[in-house]
């Protein structure tokens, strides 16, 4: 883990095109602003950790391809 020390309005670049900015420093709580292209996806870590759960939860589901599309299946 690479640790630095940034005060208000100073900013580190990530791999040349992730900016990541303190915004403002108050009782103990740090506001961060990341610029980042549009194409990359930026989660809180315990979200992240969430949807990773989920997704391997929802991996282990033993549907048949017919049980599959009868969820999918539009009533008339």
């Amino acid at each position: 883990m690479l640790i630095l020390t940034r005060k208000k309005d100073e900013s580190i670049i990530i791999d040349g095109n992730i900016e990541v900015k303190i915004m403002e420093i108050e009782d103990g709580k740090v506001r961060i602003g990341i610029d980042a292209p549009e194409n990359i996806d930026i989660f809180r870590k315990e979200l992240y950790k969430y949807i990773e759960d989920e997704n391997i939860e929802a991996s282990k589901s033993k549907l048949s391809i017919d049980e599959v599309n009868r969820l999918f299946r539009k009533k008339k």
